[in-house]
């Protein structure tokens, strides 16, 4: 099979399945409301955590995350099997077929913030962003892990810890799997993307208005 065809229908898939709004279901379902009217108005866990709970966060998390896993394995698969590869190493960030990993990545990603589901609107990418990263580069999963608790767990502020995580994405990419330079770029993309999706978080910040994060918790008669 050509290899851009592969890609562009692997791209495809990972947008479509990336952009279920599991969010939206999961509290639609918990509290029969949108949770595109509570809080912030976004479908992403950190929402549903301050407007809905720890529980429905969880989920929230968990779905958007392993959505985007999925979708990473996948394609690392159907690319081994594709070209008769012989181990995984070819699908690496350094290896010959890493591009279309990383374009699976991009287009998770764009998914997950651009639902084709809720009019090309969505999340912020974090947790798809992250699940991708697992699925396609483990190590820098990790990297982005360590990042991201660093910043929040002193100041309880996740849209720092998540801007802070995205703009170190390209460089874990590149240092732990010394990625090749198309691989670089898209990932560095996916990150673009993500500090974009972040940019009213980002005023916020700079003016110190950014709220610091905090699970809703139900008062009586609620």
């Amino acid at each position: 099979m050509d290899p851009v065809v592969l890609t562009i229908v692997l791209m495809l898939a990972a947008y479509f399945i990336c952009g279920i709004p599991f969010g939206l279901i999961i509290c639609s379902c918990m509290t029969h409301a949108d949770i595109r009217s509570m809080g912030s108005g976004n479908i992403g866990s950190t929402n549903v955590g301050r407007s809905v709970g720890a529980k429905a966060a969880a989920l929230t998390l968990a779905a958007d995350t392993i959505k985007a896993i999925a979708c990473s394995v996948a394609a690392r698969v159907i690319v081994m099997f594709a070209f008769g590869l012989p181990d995984a190493a070819a699908t690496m960030p350094s290896g010959a077929y890493g591009w279309i990993g990383a374009a699976v990545c991009v287009a998770g990603v764009c998914g997950h913030i651009f639902s084709p589901y809720l009019g090309f609107k969505g999340g912020k990418g974090i947790a798809a962003g992250f699940g991708a990263m697992i699925g396609f580069a483990p190590l820098v999963a990790v990297g982005l892990l360590a990042v991201f608790l660093a910043i929040i767990l002193p100041t309880r502020l996740i849209s720092a810890g998540s801007v802070a995580a995205a703009a170190s994405l390209p460089f874990w990419t590149l240092f732990l799997y010394q990625a090749k330079p198309e691989v670089f770029g898209l990932i560095s993309f996916v990150a673009f993307i993500v500090i974009w999706a972040h940019r009213n978080n980002l005023k916020k910040l700079l003016t110190g208005q950014e709220k610091r994060f905090s699970f809703h918790h139900e008062v009586k008669g609620e």
